[in-house]
């Protein structure tokens, strides 16, 4: 974009050799743009300036995940106990007694099945997990920073996922088709530069940072020679500074992070000699998705386990009445002689009032002497007399009437009820017209 010295003389002579000839759109814009002093440093100035605060996100972001995650590894209890459990059943099936395992056997502990159930070594160490541990979690939820630093590196598909966004960025943005090569090689290079961050490559962004600050600082000298306000210098050497003192923050924090990622790996068991060897992404994704594929069989084990308790639950009350179980066994344990069933609840009922009145009844005869009708009794006849009633008890036939028209209604409607159900199964009429007799036949 910048013109070359021989561009800029070339435009000036055409410029003399034709001066009423006004100039072209693009020999105006290279010839206005050769007019500014220091183009090229003012532009990598500019350019600094608009692209640090990316570039330092960039760099600190995956440090800082890389710090978190590892708290969370350190401090998660889940994880412990299934290492722990792994370890156990790995010297129990392998008859050792190792005191630890490589962290990259973790991906294949979900290929390792039994010859039985053919489940999974996964499925078994989550059920001993749960059962043994019932306030474990599950494991993935709590590690979202080494998820995160997992995915730093990013893969293919994402990339062409990038690839396609940058084909149609340029489209929209040239009309033309001269200048979209020359477009679309500057966003995937800007692209490609943001995607392929990884933990391996912080170093060389920080010293490449650091370059770029100083060479800033020779740009700003060089311009400050010419025309420049002396507030803009002001605030560019104070921004300068701020950005040099940050890249050496930056610098000390991967220095430390890196060391104590190293410290880590002691505590996870790794040898001493193969610290250094451990890439930090490749870590990051074995975890992960051993946590993933722990999650998805963790849900299924407590799937299961609920439909067991579920099944025991329903044999429980296999075979028995609903006044059995629930709440209707404290009624029936209460009264165990009333009859089962609901349906014998208004007969019980019935029956109980149809006793009292008959003794209501019976109590009120024998005091009175009186006769019930339709009752027959066996009465002492006096001599002299056809029969004698008592003086005194005038009112007893007004009485017993209303007692007896209520016992005739209770065995009227006792007679007209249609039972629910049969006490004695009917017998089957066996059918003797067609029978033979083994006599005739001998």
């Amino acid at each position: 974009m910048i013109p070359t010295v021989e561009e800029k003389q070339k435009i000036q002579e055409a410029q003399l050799a034709s001066p009423d000839i006004p100039l072209g759109s693009a020999e105006q814009f290279l010839l206005t743009l050769s007019s500014i002093s220091e183009l090229s440093a003012r532009l990598q100035l500019w350019a600094f300036k608009m692209d640090y605060e990316l570039t330092e996100k960039e760099v600190a972001e995956p440090l800082q995940d890389l710090k978190e995650g590892m708290d969370q590894l350190e401090n998660n209890k889940t994880l412990r106990h299934i290492l722990s459990t792994l370890l156990t059943i790995g010297n129990f099936l392998n008859a050792s007694n190792a005191k630890g395992f490589e962290l990259s056997y973790l991906e294949k502990v979900p290929e390792v099945k039994d010859t039985v159930h053919k489940q999974s070594l996964l499925h078994h160490t989550c059920t001993i997990v749960v059962e043994k541990i019932p306030d474990s979690t599950d494991l993935y939820s709590e590690i979202g920073a080494i998820t995160r630093s997992a995915k730093s590196v990013h893969t293919v598909f994402e990339k062409w996922c990038f690839s396609v966004f940058i084909n149609v960025y340029c489209d929209r943005q040239v009309s033309g088709g001269d200048q979209k090569p020359e477009i679309q090689t500057g966003v995937s290079q800007r692209v490609d530069s943001m995607v392929q961050v990884d933990f391996e490559q912080l170093q060389d962004n920080l010293c490449q940072m650091e370059r770029r600050c100083k060479a800033s600082w020779d740009h700003l000298k060089v311009i400050a020679k010419h025309e420049m306000k002396p507030a803009l210098k002001q605030k560019m050497s104070e921004f300068l500074k701020d950005c040099a003192e940050r890249i050496i923050i930056l610098k000390i924090v991967h220095r430390r992070i890196i060391n104590r990622f190293h410290a880590f790996l002691l505590f996870m068991g790794h040898p001493s000699y193969a610290i250094r060897e451990v890439n930090i992404n490749k870590f990051c994704k074995i975890i992960s998705e051993f946590a993933l594929e722990y999650r998805t069989t963790r849900e299924r084990v407590l799937q299961q386990k609920q439909k067991r308790a579920n099944h025991r639950e329903r044999n429980k009350t296999r075979g028995k009445m609903i006044t059995d179980s629930g709440k209707f066994s404290s009624n029936t344990a209460s009264s165990p002689s009333q009859p089962q069933g609901l349906e014998y609840a208004e007969d019980a009922a019935e029956h109980e009032s149809m006793k009292a009145v008959l003794k209501t009844s019976l109590q009120s005869g024998e005091s009175s002497t009186s006769m019930v009708p339709g009752l027959r009794t066996r009465t002492r006849a006096n001599r002299g007399r056809v029969g004698s009633w008592n003086p005194v008890n005038d009112d007893s036939p007004n009485a017993t009437d209303d007692a007896a028209d209520e016992i005739m209604d209770r065995i009227v409607k006792s007679a007209t009820q249609v039972p629910s159900q049969r006490a004695v199964p009917r017998e089957r009429k066996r059918s003797r017209a067609n029978r033979k007799s083994l006599r005739q036949e001998v």
